[in-house]
C-alpha cells in the first residue's frame, strides 16, 4: 500500500493551493517555506476533521479543538492567517479513482468524523427536529449559544460600552468607546429624541442604547432582550446609572411587547437573527407599535445584493445558529410593504471592519483572562470569527446598513424638517 504525505494530500486536495506554509505530524509540509504564518497539523484527529469536513468548517474543527495550531499569528487576532487563507479554503472536485487513492494512501480511520468540538452548535437539520426555524423557542435557544457566554468574556471584547453591533468612528483615530458612543447617538439623533419620548429599543443586548438615550435625551426607554445574561447585566447598568425611573430592560422577545404607541423605535442588530422570511411581520408590528410620525431606525448587518444565500457553516455552527443575512433593498421594501415609509438609508461597512479590528485588539490585550472565562477552544473560535468577519467588510461581501423610516399620518405627516437634521 502506497503511503501518501499528508500535506501533499491536502495541497492537492485545495482548490486554489496552499497560500501559508502547511505542516503536519508525518514530517511532511507544503506551502510557501518563507511564508510568515505557519499552520501545523499536530495529529489524526485534526487530519479527520480536515478530510470529513471540507472546507471552512473542518478547519475551524481543528482549530478549535487544539489540532491544528498557527505559529506567526496571535489567536485573539490571527487577521493575516484569515487574509491569506481567503479563497483558499475549499477542496476541488475530486473522482471516485482520487477517492480510492486517498483511502488507500491515509487510511481509512481518517474519513471517520470525530465528535465536533463543544463548541459547535447542531446543524441546520438537527436543529429543525427540535422547533421550526425562528420559532420563539429555537430562537430563544440560537441567542442563548452566542449571547450567553460569559458577561466577563463581554467585557474583555467589547470594552466598557458592552456594545455588540458596529460602531461609528467620527475620524480614524477615534477610539472604540468614542466610536460606540457615536452609534448611539447618531441613532438617537436620526430618531430625534426628545424629553419625555417612549423609547422601545428592540434586542437592546446589554441596554447601551437604552441608557444613552434615557441619560442624554431624557426619553423614558424600553428595551428588550431573550439573552438572560443581557437582561441581567442591563439592569444594573441601569441601576448604577441611577435611571430606574426612566429606563427598563426586560428578558422578552420582542414579540412580546404589550405596550404600543411609541414615539422611537431602534433595532440595533436584530434583525439578523429573524428570518428574512419574518420580514413582513417584524416591520409590521413595529410599524403597529409606533404612533403617528414616530420612527424606526433599523441597523443591520446586510449583504451587497438581495438573493437569498445560506450563512456559510462555521458561522452557522460557531456564531451565530439560524442568522440570515440580505441585502439593503430588502430590508427597505419590506419596510415599505408593511406601511412605514423609508427616508433615509446609510451604509457603514467599513466602520464595521474598524470595530472588529477593535475587538480583536481587546481580544488580544485580555487574552488570559479571556481563555480563563470561557476557555482556550470558545477562545479562538472568536478571534478567528472576528478577523474573518472583518475581511468580509474590507472586501464589502457584507455591509452594514441604518435604514430610518417612519409611521406615516393618515395625513400624509412625517414629522420630518426639510433636510436631514442628525
Amino acid at each position: 500500500m502506497t503511503t501518501i504525505k499528508i500535506a501533499d494530500a491536502i495541497a492537492d486536495l485545495l482548490r486554489d493551493g496552499m497560500p501559508v506554509r502547511f505542516e503536519a505530524y508525518d514530517g511532511s509540509g507544503t506551502g510557501p517555506e518563507d511564508s510568515p504564518i505557519t499552520l501545523e497539523l499536530v495529529n489524526q484527529r485534526g487530519l479527520a476533521y480536515l478530510l470529513t469536513a471540507p472546507g471552512d468548517l473542518g478547519l475551524a474543527r481543528a482549530y478549535a479543538a487544539g489540532d491544528l495550531v498557527v505559529h506567526g499569528a496571535h489567536p485573539g487576532d490571527p487577521y493575516e492567517l484569515a487574509r491569506r487563507l481567503k479563497g483558499h479554503t475549499k477542496f476541488r472536485k475530486v473522482s471516485p479513482g482520487e477517492i480510492v487513492a486517498l483511502v488507500r494512501g491515509l487510511g481509512f480511520a481518517n474519513l471517520k468524523p470525530p465528535p465536533p468540538p463543544p463548541q459547535e452548535h447542531l446543524p441546520r437539520w438537527r436543529r429543525a427536529m427540535e422547533g421550526l426555524r425562528h420559532s420563539m423557542g429555537r430562537d430563544a435557544e440560537a441567542i442563548s449559544h452566542h449571547y450567553d457566554v460569559s458577561n466577563a468574556f463581554y467585557r474583555h471584547v467589547l470594552g466598557p460600552s458592552m456594545a455588540y453591533t458596529c460602531a461609528v468612528y467620527p475620524d480614524a483615530d477615534a477610539t472604540l468607546e468614542e466610536a460606540q458612543h457615536e452609534k448611539f447617538d447618531l441613532v438617537a439623533r436620526k430618531l430625534d429624541l426628545k424629553p419625555g419620548q417612549r423609547l422601545l429599543d428592540v434586542g437592546c443586548g446589554w441596554g447601551g442604547m437604552v441608557i444613552h438615550a434615557a441619560k442624554e435625551y431624557g426619553v423614558k426607554a424600553l428595551g428588550v432582550t431573550l439573552s438572560q445574561q443581557q437582561a441581567d447585566w442591563g439592569k444594573e447598568a441601569i441601576d448604577r446609572e441611577g435611571l430606574g425611573d426612566v429606563a427598563e430592560i426586560r428578558h422578552l422577545d420582542y414579540r412580546d411587547v404589550f405596550e404600543t404607541g411609541f414615539d422611537a423605535i431602534s433595532s440595533i442588530g436584530l434583525t439578523e437573527h429573524i428570518g428574512v422570511r419574518n420580514y413582513p411581520s417584524y416591520f409590521g408590528f413595529l410599524r403597529d407599535h409606533l404612533k403617528p410620525e414616530g420612527r424606526l431606525l433599523n441597523h443591520s448587518i446586510t449583504r451587497h445584493h438581495n438573493r437569498r444565500e445560506e450563512t456559510g457553516a462555521f458561522i452557522d455552527r460557531y456564531v451565530f445558529p439560524d442568522g440570515e443575512l440580505i441585502g439593503s433593498g430588502t430590508h427597505i421594501k419590506e419596510a415599505q410593504d408593511a406601511g412605514l415609509e423609508v427616508m433615509h438609508s446609510e451604509n457603514l461597512r467599513m466602520h464595521y471592519a474598524m470595530t472588529l479590528r477593535d475587538w480583536n485588539r481587546n481580544l488580544v490585550d485580555n487574552w488570559d483572562a479571556c481563555v480563563d472565562e470561557v476557555g482556550i477552544g470558545t477562545a479562538r473560535v472568536w478571534g478567528i470569527y472576528m478577523a474573518s468577519c472583518r475581511l468580509g467588510f474590507e472586501w464589502n461581501e457584507i455591509q452594514l446598513h441604518q435604514v430610518l423610516a417612519v409611521r406615516t399620518g393618515d395625513d400624509g405627516s412625517d414629522g420630518f424638517p426639510l433636510r436631514p437634521s442628525w
